[in-house]
């Protein structure tokens, strides 16, 4: 037992160190990164801005994440090729996400957004991590998750980078990832009508929600008092 529990903390915190050396502390998902050699290499708009505007956002790119755990999700980003200084980030989660249809919106926000360089660039642009806070519970299930960096006064233009999954965290359907723009007139069509978009580099922070021990507890200690009453009443 000891061994098995040795094994466990291990393979957390190898997996916490993985994480962390790709999207940051506390990474639950990431797309992957932005391959400026691979001759797939794009972006598609991202934005809301003075050229590119609209309520809420002018364009936006839905990634496709599958959580299989409870998520406690405080912070959300996406890697653009970008000529924007953000004031502020809006961000969305939505279930049920197909051609021609939003689904159904499980959370939406505005609030600060933090740009940070990612060292990367393409196309005469420079990829930034623009990131911004919440705090969602997110129960197991598929959603598309979307975050727009928004300067309503900037003449510059944002595009989310493209990815083949290079250094990718979590998991997610390659090819299930959609783009609205009424300033383009694309609603919720799938990204790859618009070129070459698997996936993009995008991703979640945050924190595993796990039970109790003491809840757990209680569950079973519960399902053993059932389990006698409905014994007792059987025997009768």
């Amino acid at each position: 037992m000891r061994k098995l529990a040795v094994l466990s903390v291990f393979a957390l915190l190898f997996f916490a160190t993985f994480a962390n050396a790709q999207c940051g502390s506390n990474c639950l998902f990431y797309g992957g990164d932005f391959d400026p050699n691979n001759p797939n290499a794009n972006g598609l708009a991202n934005e809301n801005d003075a050229i590119v505007g609209g309520n809420p956002y002018g364009a936006g790119v839905y990634q496709n994440v599958i959580v299989d755990q409870t998520w406690n999700v405080t912070t959300m980003f996406t890697d653009n090729l970008s000529q924007l200084d953000p004031t502020a980030g809006y961000w969305e989660v939505r279930s049920g996400l197909s051609e021609g249809n939003g689904g159904t919106l499980v959370a939406s926000g505005t609030g600060p957004m933090t740009q940070t360089p990612t060292g990367r660039s393409g196309f005469g642009y420079t990829e930034y991590r623009d990131s911004v806070g919440l705090n969602l519970i997110v129960p197991p299930g598929s959603y598309g998750h979307l975050v727009v960096p928004i300067c309503t006064q900037c003449n510059g233009r944002s595009f989310e980078s493209n990815t083949f999954g290079l250094n990718k965290v979590g998991n997610y359907t390659l090819d299930d990832q959609f783009w609205n723009s009424a300033f383009f007139g694309a609603n919720f069509t799938n990204a790859d009508n618009e070129g070459v978009f698997p996936a993009f580099s995008t991703g979640a922070l945050g924190t595993v929600v796990v039970p109790e021990p003491s809840s757990i507890l209680m569950l079973g200690s519960g399902l053993i008092g059932v389990a006698g009453v409905i014994r007792r009443r059987l025997s009768r």
